[in-house]
């Protein structure tokens, strides 16, 4: 079996983020996918009639807007950490700008603090442009080391 170590520097070699979203069902569930971009990783949650929560707006679940966030998150510490396994969430903190419209939502996330066992994550997402944030969030997450 594939150790998880093993997956990310596929996925960083072959460019396909795939096999590490499809570790958890619930990112497949909602539709999550990432692309590199140089240095920088940009998540996509594709529109789907499927995560709305408002459908008079039409508007996407506030719900589904922060598990696209925190899955983000957890996906950006796996892709620039070393842990041997998936972090684990600790905190999550969402702030709501706007309304999440029908339409693809992005995230891009910056690792604010890296400790031994720690890491601090922050989260934007945005629809038409990144300087119009639909939501922001932080995120702490548990990461095993790789000498233990």
């Amino acid at each position: 079996m594939i150790s998880i170590t093993e997956m990310v520097a596929e996925a960083h070699a072959t460019g396909d983020y795939m096999p590490l979203i499809e570790l958890i069902p619930y990112a497949q569930v909602i539709g999550v996918n990432c692309e590199r971009f140089g240095e920088e990783m940009v998540f996509r949650l594709p529109r789907n009639p499927d995560n709305l929560g408002n459908p008079t707006l039409p508007a996407i679940h506030g719900g589904v807007i922060a598990a696209f966030m925190e899955l983000s998150a957890a996906f950006q510490v796996l892709l620039q950490t070393t842990t041997p396994e998936l972090p684990k969430i600790i905190d999550f903190s969402v702030d709501y700008m706007r309304a999440g419209l029908d339409r693809d939502t992005f995230a891009m996330c910056q690792l604010e603090r890296r400790g031994r066992r720690v890491t601090n994550c922050s989260v934007i997402a945005w629809q038409e442009k990144r300087t119009e944030p639909i939501a922001t969030a932080r995120a702490h997450f548990l990461v095993k080391p790789t000498d233990s």
